[in-house]
């Protein structure tokens, strides 16, 4: 996946000895001739490939060689950071290794400070994520890498869920082979409870095979199969699983599919149908692949408003419209069963979101009305920022809460946030 697509580099002819060999090297990426700059559009990838070539035909230049050697050394010595949350970056360091390791390639190096281990405890700590160039490396290549970082540090963030699940330390265990994409937390007081963080996909899938362990045990005679494990089904045949079964196991109660018992989805994942039922009770979607089925009601509770006022005001990167604001408001209440705790309290919230106030921006206001109708703006569980449990939280539809400080502040400019939430709640299927 590539996370800019779209990267403008400008060439001054006039740093090139040989106006020749520059020709040649720009031929292919189709450049446009301003005054004695040419500019090159194009993806990350293709710019990365260009400013190599140019870089390597500098190189062989003698006249050159001097200034290169000196912006060498700038180029080693020229840094760029973002302040972003230490929880977000403990999920990206350990589970979006590869991913990370592509947004700096070979020529970068990302330090955290202070280091993600003095912050684990601090649910609402930042950190600074630091891009250091290694010597030889082009300085422009940094603001790449920075904005590549934020891309996905923001599509991670928006998408990224923390719950809290009680599980004893051999379940804990197979729960991590289970979900490697989670990343487990267990409690410095309860030696039973392990904080979650993954992806929306990933916790509804923890989520449901818990559910569906609940709902096995409490229809069979056989004591509780603990999360994380197989069925206990396995240690003697029943009337509805008598028949041949297929290779194919299920996977949420991981045992092989009985042909007559099969159901396969439209996006072509299959289960038992039993199964299949009970997990579209608790959400219409593939466990597997999160594909909605049906409309997809939330958890937000009962009782909040969405109120929207405009002013005349700009948002930066919309400086020709006015701005919309968005008011939520959810009051505080008690937790029903579909929430974390039921019958325990929670706290309410109010939150303030701006768009802006062009045909775009009122679409995704729309979208964002329909979102609150089907109860799927807000949740309750654990504020990734404050760290406390019983709020009322986000719910994986990203918001600009702030009117200024880019993305990582979830602020504005932000040229890619429509588009990106315009995804969001096509998860959803409001569209």
């Amino acid at each position: 996946m590539e996370f800019i697509t779209d990267v403008t580099i400008t060439i001054d002819e006039a740093v090139f000895e040989n106006p020749g060999s520059l020709l040649r090297i720009l031929k292919s990426y189709s450049p446009e001739k301003k005054g004695s700059s040419y500019k090159v559009s194009g993806t990350y990838k293709d710019v990365e490939r260009l400013s190599t070539e140019l870089s390597a035909a500098r190189d062989s230049s003698p006249a050159a060689h001097g200034r290169i050697c000196q912006q060498d050394e700038q180029a080693s010595t020229r840094v760029s950071y973002v302040d972003v949350s230490g929880v977000v970056m403990a999920y990206i360091e350990q589970k979006c290794e590869q991913e990370l390791n592509r947004i700096k390639g070979n020529s970068f190096v990302i330090e955290t400070q202070p280091d993600l281990r003095t912050v684990h405890n601090k649910p609402n700590s930042t950190v600074r994520v630091t891009f250091r160039p290694r010597k030889g490396t082009i300085p422009v290549h940094a603001d790449f890498v920075r904005q590549r970082f934020i891309t996905f540090y923001q599509r991670t963030a928006s998408d990224l869920q923390v719950t809290s699940v009680s599980v004893s330390a051999h379940d804990h265990k197979d729960l991590r082979k289970r979900f490697p994409h989670l990343l487990f937390k267990p409690s410095h007081h309860n030696k039973n409870k392990v904080t979650v963080t993954g992806s929306f996909v990933h916790i509804a899938k923890l989520n449901e095979l818990f559910l569906q362990n609940s709902q096995i045990s409490s229809k069979s005679p056989v004591s509780k199969s603990p999360a994380g494990t197989q069925s206990s089904r396995a240690s003697g045949p029943s009337p509805a699983r008598s028949k041949e079964p297929e290779d194919e196991p299920c996977p949420i109660c991981m045992e092989p599919i009985v042909a007559t018992e099969k159901k396969t989805l439209n996006c072509k994942h299959s289960f038992c149908r039993d199964c299949l039922k009970t997990a579209f009770n608790y959400k219409p979607v593939c466990p597997t692949c999160g594909q909605l089925y049906g409309v997809l009601k939330g958890t937000q509770p009962d009782g909040g408003k969405m109120e929207v006022t405009r002013n005349a005001s700009s948002l930066p990167g919309y400086e020709k419209y006015g701005t919309i604001i968005i008011s939520y408001y959810i009051p505080s209440g008690t937790q029903t069963e579909e929430h974390p705790n039921p019958g325990h309290p929670y706290e309410g919230a109010s939150r303030t979101a701006y768009l802006p106030d062009s045909s775009e921006g009122n679409k995704v206001l729309k979208l964002l009305r329909r979102a609150f109708d089907q109860r799927l703006i807000f949740t309750v569980g654990r504020s990734t920022t404050s760290g406390r449990s019983n709020m009322v939280t986000w719910n994986d539809i990203h918001h600009k809460t702030s009117v200024y400080g880019g993305p990582t502040h979830y602020g504005y400019p932000d040229p890619d946030y429509l588009s990106r939430v315009r995804d969001e709640l096509k998860v959803k299927g409001i569209e």
